[in-house]
């Protein structure tokens, strides 16, 4: 695979000139005021064609919330906030609006009918029945969960157009939360908690649809990978694909680059929040022509008054209308696009007002600012002696193509509102787990990102490349090298370097099952 591609011929089937490609990443902590409230805080967005055998007629939708878990984070560990709504909105018809919400809204309990487990503390004459401080009491498996102290329950929404449903799972009265894997003493195995955690996954009827959704929320291993501490120190390392292996001296990069390594994963410890669900795309495309977008959001009641008397049922009063305080579709977007004044006003908006930040996109600041970060060390690793390393063509029509419009033929819907939407066409089949290419569509595999995004395609490293003006350089269409017209090679000299934050991500590394994401990291032993 040639990895310093950022584009491929498309079929003619499609009747695609030309194919973009989409700059994300993650969104862990992407905006000042949505740092102070992480239960709300989206991390990763994920939309794809199913690739699990058999399950080829439906979507999946992953929105990961609560960022940066420390698997041994007790005693409380990472329950969602009971007062807000967390929504999947669904755009079918292109005006960047929701057509269908799926929205979760959780709620919690103490075991024994809200009064928690106590014990008998004292000698028989002296004696009180005292409430224990943990939120498990003894072991916990998937036949025997009575030893929770803690329960969460959630209920899950359908609003289509002005009507709204309440969905039911298949075969259980309300939907439940797994307990976090809190260690190997409670849960015994990972193994076991998986199987605890996998008859939390249901079967729910939607109506007008022939077949049944699959829905699971709980947590699992953060699938992000990220050099995250070195790349936001001012990328201190040379952003370049360097040897195979240290030493190695194979041609298959730039001595002095950094060397791919799961070791640059500042991610692999950390484990997130899921809400996933799996949708027959008949019931999601509608009168469309195929391709959906979609992005996820957390709100919150306008008011919040905390309780100078605060109990656990009651910890503070909230009133007023629900105030959208998170938002996330292609998630590097907010963390380093959008400037820092108005991180939390993206928040805070819908797709179909994306309009007030168009500078942002056809006059990036990131380009300038990764030149004045790295430029040095890009030049003595390249061996040039490149002025100014950022893209010049303004406006940039290349990037506005990738945030806002998606790709004629591919993952543009029938009405083009310029919006930024994770965009997905329903119509192109999926890839099997050990047939996927981590760079999508530039690794010559259409069922990947930038139509959708899959666990295992490797973002970061396209973001690099994308922002610093690969579609300025000539692309493969059809077999035959071709400018998009965008913009020319002299325009972005760095265009066709191959930059990387070395920290590489595959479908290998997770499941080929729903809901796709791996089990948790144990809290114990770590």
């Amino acid at each position: 695979m040639n990895r310093t591609m950022l584009f491929l011929a498309v079929s003619s089937v499609l009747g695609v000139a030309a194919l973009s490609i989409d700059v994300q990443a993650s969104s862990h902590r992407e905006a000042p005021n949505i740092t102070r409230m992480p239960t709300l805080d989206a991390t990763d967005f994920y939309l794809f064609n199913s690739y699990e055998a058999g399950r080829e007629d439906y979507v999946s939708l992953i929105a990961n919330y609560i960022p940066l878990q420390d698997a041994y984070g007790g005693p409380n560990y990472f329950a969602m906030d009971p007062q807000a709504v967390y929504s999947i909105h669904i755009d079918n018809d292109g005006d960047a609006k929701a057509d269908i919400s799926f929205n979760f809204r959780f709620s919690s309990r103490l075991a024994n009918e809200g009064m928690g487990v106590k014990l008998p503390i004292g000698p028989a004459d002296n004696q009180r029945m005292v409430a224990v401080p943990l939120k498990n009491v003894g072991a916990i498996s998937a036949d025997d969960a009575t030893a929770l102290n803690f329960i969460e329950n959630y209920s899950l929404e359908l609003q289509s157009g002005t009507a709204s449903t309440m969905l039911s799972p298949d075969g259980a009265t309300t939907f439940t939360k797994p307990y976090d894997y809190v260690g190997n003493k409670t849960f015994n195995s990972a193994s076991a908690y998986q199987a605890y955690a996998d008859q939390y996954v249901y079967n729910v009827a939607i109506p007008g649809c022939d077949a049944k959704a699959r829905v699971f929320v709980g947590q699992r291993k953060d699938p992000f990978v990220v050099n995250l501490g070195e790349t936001f120190d001012l990328v201190n390392y040379v952003p370049v694909e360097g040897d195979s292996t240290p030493g190695a001296g194979d041609g298959a990069g730039f001595p002095g680059g950094i060397t791919q390594s799961s070791a640059n994963d500042d991610l692999a410890t950390k484990n997130v929040t899921a809400l996933a669900i799996e949708v027959p795309k008949a019931c999601l495309t509608g009168s469309g022509n195929g391709v959906i977008g979609a992005w996820t959001t957390a709100s919150l009641p306008q008011a919040r008054i905390l309780n100078p008397n605060a109990s656990l049922s009651r910890p503070e009063v909230n009133g007023g209308a629900l105030v959208q305080v998170s938002r996330l579709s292609n998630p590097l977007v907010n963390e380093l696009v959008i400037g820092l004044a108005d991180k939390d006003k993206f928040n805070s908006s819908q797709p179909a007002d994306d309009g007030q930040f168009a500078d942002y996109v056809t006059h990036p600041s990131l380009p300038a600012l990764l030149n004045i970060l790295f430029k040095d060390a890009v030049n003595a690793t390249l061996g040039t002696d490149i002025t100014d390393l950022a893209p010049s063509n303004f406006p940039r029509l290349d990037l506005v193509n990738a945030f806002l419009t998606g790709v004629e033929g591919v993952n543009q819907l029938a009405t083009v509102t310029p919006s930024e939407m994770l965009r997905l066409n329903t119509a192109i089949a999926a890839k099997p787990m050990q047939m996927q290419s981590a760079f999508g569509v530039a690794g010559d595999d259409l069922a990947g990102f930038p139509n959708g995004r899959r666990p295992g395609d490797d973002v970061v490293d396209i973001a690099l490349r994308v922002v610093m003006g690969a579609l300025c350089h000539d692309i493969p269409v059809n077999g035959t090298p071709t400018n998009l017209g965008y913009c020319a090679p002299e325009d972005a000299p760095v265009g066709n370097v191959p930059f990387t934050d070395g920290a590489p991500v595959n479908a290998s590394m997770f499941n080929s099952s729903f809901p796709y994401l791996l089990t948790p990291l144990a809290g114990s032993p770590n």
